[in-house]
């Protein structure tokens, strides 16, 4: 009987599903709830910081991928033609330091300093933040409207390896969708980068 019901014990735990579900990150149309991370200045940055946007471009990105490397610079010249406009650029590294050395807090600070970002460049310390959005790559970006909901989930630009030879600005064009009114067509593209580092 203690056998059977040893048995039965095993039997229950082994195939019994795990209450949490997986977390599939944010979906165009969903509400983005604030978050609070530490900027290269040493400075805690939120959504909350900025009331008046009329909308945000976060972007996952770091120091050592290479595609991230490549949009540095237009990463510059979003935030010149955007910022002034109220749509602020909030840069997150969402990447383990322990795997990735070259993405610690001490080397984002280099980094920003050497390519001059006026941006936000926050470390998602701990991992938190880029499950919840749901960011597979750097980059990644998340366009939110004004009212913090998500508009545009994907790539900057349909080429990354030449800014000359970009086609389509997907997330430009998403902007002037919002601006106009519209929906943003596509809403959706597939981020092109490397995978998030964790442990």
């Amino acid at each position: 009987m203690t056998h059977l019901l040893l048995s039965l014990l095993l039997t229950i735990f082994t195939f019994t599903p795990p209450v949490e579900t997986v977390h599939e990150g944010y979906h165009v149309g969903d509400t983005v709830e604030d978050f609070s991370l530490m900027n290269v200045d040493g400075k805690m940055v939120s959504l909350a910081d900025y009331p008046e946007a009329k909308g945000f471009i976060v972007v996952f990105t770091c120091n050592h991928c290479p595609f991230a490397v490549m949009y540095e610079d237009r990463l510059n010249d979003l935030y010149d033609k955007y910022e002034s406009q109220g749509y602020h650029i909030i840069a997150i590294n969402p990447n383990d330091p322990e795997v990735k050395p070259d993405d610690s807090y001490e080397a984002m600070q280099v980094r920003a300093k050497e390519k001059g970002f006026q941006f936000p460049y926050l470390m998602d310390e701990g991992q938190k933040i880029y499950p919840v959005f749901g960011a597979t790559k750097t980059p990644h970006v998340y366009l939110l409207d004004g009212e913090k909901k998500v508009q545009y989930i994907g790539a900057i630009d349909d080429n990354a390896r030449d800014a000359s030879g970009v086609e389509e600005k997907y997330l430009e064009n998403a902007i002037s969708a919002i601006m106009e009114g519209k929906v943003p067509d596509p809403a959706v593209t597939k981020a092109i980068g490397c995978s998030i580092k964790t442990k």
